[in-house]
């Protein structure tokens, strides 16, 4: 018998994204003037109000404001009418000094042993239904609110559009775990008060939201699904698309009100959005805001990084990576990995974990220097996922009131990068 499973994803402009993006991008501002800055960034956002929190390790100084009030204004949050916006919002900061007691425990005078710089397990997860190694339904969940905001920046159809959105998509699978179709997309987007009610009764309030609703749903079906599809390349991934998907789009019937002035936003909220859509596993740290001293997100990355590149080389089709570690300790505590019954090699999944042991260093220091962690290369992160995402090489410019503007070749998401797959494949002797 069949089974369902869904995963969401969120826009730039949901609350809880904003809070990751404000936050990366104090990251990344620290890591352009320090690259050895230790940074636990946490934002806080709601009407008109942002709080900035946390602890910083670092030989410059960062006009915080500054950095948040530009991120609010490239999302797309510049009109008061939204209730927050970056020119008008009050900004509130309460940083301080990292924890000499953590700090003791991270650095080394040998930079190789490096300790963790807290306690916890991370899961890195991969799949080959589709081309990037992630589930299809939140890969789908992505393109679509991805292409959303893509629609509302261009600013030449569904004008109505604000920044805050939500998308879900529920697939179908079969007994062997092969997705076989879409059932459900959920599309909920905030737009403007765009349809004028003929009087100042509630009935023609009504009458007014059932036309902006329409025309939305309308809108949904004729714009925004045609262009998610004609950006997929993979033919099995469009067969999921057929003529009898359900779609269940404002499924309140009005969403004017949104944003950090609908809903608080706060960093670190979205974490099954920002890694595998509810497959494989979390271990309940999040990403944003840490610089990658932290193995939340360091050896998260680096366990999505073994996971593609093994189910790339053709050791499983699809496979759960968990390490953990201790906080001052350099060495993981242990390495983990499920295939699901769905290997290729004649190794049970220890013996699997065991070989990879010996062909990744997961040590902290390790991991930052394989992976190229202390560029600054998280703000492109906050926002549609951090796993699945393409490799890439950029210039970003970055400037400041205390220093030297900067511009910078910086490389993104190179947990990524297929770099590994010959010599897992000599490895396992595939």
């Amino acid at each position: 018998m069949s089974y369902f499973f869904s995963s969401e994803s969120v826009s730039e402009g949901h609350p809880d994204k904003v809070a990751d993006q404000i936050s990366d991008a104090i990251l990344d501002q620290f890591l352009a003037y320090d690259p050895k800055a230790h940074v636990a960034c946490e934002t806080f956002v709601t009407t008109g109000q942002v709080v900035i929190m946390g602890e910083v390790h670092s030989s410059e100084y960062i006009d915080l404001q500054t950095v948040a009030r530009n991120t609010i204004n490239r999302i797309g949050y510049t009109k008061a009418e939204y209730q927050f916006d970056g020119n008008s919002c009050g900004i509130m900061t309460a940083i301080h000094e990292q924890s000499s007691d953590i700090n003791r425990g991270v650095s080394r005078s040998d930079e190789d042993e490096q300790g963790a710089g807290d306690q916890g397990m991370m899961f890195g997860y991969a799949t080959n239904e589709t081309e990037n190694y992630m589930p299809v339904s939140l890969d789908l969940a992505h393109l679509i609110v991805r292409t959303l905001a893509d629609i509302r920046k261009e600013g030449r159809q569904m004008t109505y559009l604000r920044p805050d959105a939500k998308s879900q998509v529920t697939v179908q699978y079969s007994d062997e775990g092969v997705p076989e179709r879409i059932d459900t997309i959920v599309v909920s987007t905030q737009h403007d008060d765009f349809v004028a009610p003929a009087d100042a009764s509630e009935e023609a309030q009504l009458e007014a939201d059932r036309q902006m609703l329409a025309s939305i749903r309308r809108d949904v079906k004729e714009v925004l699904m045609p262009r998610v599809k004609a950006q997929i390349s993979s033919p099995k991934v469009l067969a999921l698309f057929g003529d009898d998907i359900t779609y269940h789009v404002n499924p309140t019937g009005k969403f004017v009100i949104g944003g950090p002035h609908g809903d608080t936003g706060l960093t670190g909220r979205k974490i099954i959005v920002d890694t595998y859509g509810g497959k494989g596993a979390h271990g309940g740290g999040a990403f944003s805001g840490k610089d990658s001293s932290k193995v939340d997100r360091s050896a998260a990355y680096a366990a999505r990084h073994i996971a593609k590149n093994m189910v790339a080389a053709g050791v499983a089709d699809e496979m759960l990576v968990q390490v953990s570690y201790a906080i001052g300790r350099a060495e993981p505590m242990n390495i983990y990995v499920n295939t699901y019954g769905r290997s290729h090699v004649a190794m049970k999944d220890s013996e699997i974990a065991a070989k990879i042991s010996t062909l990744f260093d997961l040590r902290p220091r390790a991991i930052e220097r394989s992976l190229k962690l202390r560029q600054p290369m998280y703000s492109e992160t906050a926002a549609y996922g951090h796993m699945g995402r393409k490799p890439e090489t950029v210039v970003k410019r970055f400037t400041s009131h205390y220093h030297e503007d900067k511009e910078m070749e910086v490389e993104l998401f190179t947990w990524e990068k297929l770099d590994c797959v010959e010599d897992i494949k000599r490895a396992f002797g595939l």
